[in-house]
C-alpha cells in the first residue's frame, strides 16, 4: 500500500502545484486586464479631451447659429405671409369696387341703349306717315 499512497501523493502534488500555477495565472490576468482597463480610460479620456470636446463646442456653436437662422427665416415669413394677406384683402377690396363701378357704368349705357332700341323700334312700327295727295296740297 505504500507504493499507492506515494503515487497518490505524488499526484496530489502534482494537482496542487498546478493548482498554485493557476492562481498566479489568473492573479497575472486580473493585475493585466486591470492595466489594459486603466490605459484604455487614460486613451479615453485623453481623446475626449483633445477631440471630442473641441468637436462637441463647435457642433453646439453650429447648432445656435441654425437655430437664430430658423428663428430669422420665421419672423421674415411671418412677415411675408402677412403682407400677402394684406396684399391679398387690398387686390378683393379694388375688384368689389372695379366690379361695382363698372355695373353701375354699364347699367346707365345699357339703359341708354334700351331706351335708344325701343325708340328705333317704335319709329319703325309707326311706318312710314300717309303723303297727303298732291291734288289736295296744290287746291289749298
Amino acid at each position: 500500500m505504500d507504493a499507492n499512497l506515494g503515487t497518490t501523493n505524488l499526484l496530489l502534488g502534482i494537482m496542487a502545484g498546478v493548482s498554485v500555477l493557476e492562481a498566479l495565472v489568473i492573479i497575472g490576468m486580473g493585475v493585466a486586464g486591470y492595466l489594459i482597463f486603466r490605459r484604455v480610460s487614460d486613451l479615453l479620456t485623453t481623446l475626449e479631451s483633445r477631440h471630442v470636446a473641441p468637436a462637441m463646442l463647435r457642433v453646439n456653436a453650429i447648432l445656435d447659429d441654425v437655430k437664430d437662422v430658423t428663428a430669422t427665416v420665421r419672423e421674415e415669413t411671418e412677415r411675408v405671409d402677412n403682407a400677402i394677406r394684406t396684399t391679398l384683402d387690398r387686390v378683393d377690396d379694388t375688384a368689389d369696387r372695379v366690379r361695382s363701378n363698372v355695373r353701375a357704368t354699364t347699367r346707365r349705357v345699357i339703359g341708354f341703349v334700351r331706351g335708344l332700341r325701343d325708340a328705333i323700334e317704335g319709329v319703325l312700327r309707326a311706318g312710314p306717315r300717309p303723303q297727303p295727295p298732291a291734288n289736295e296740297a296744290g287746291r289749298a
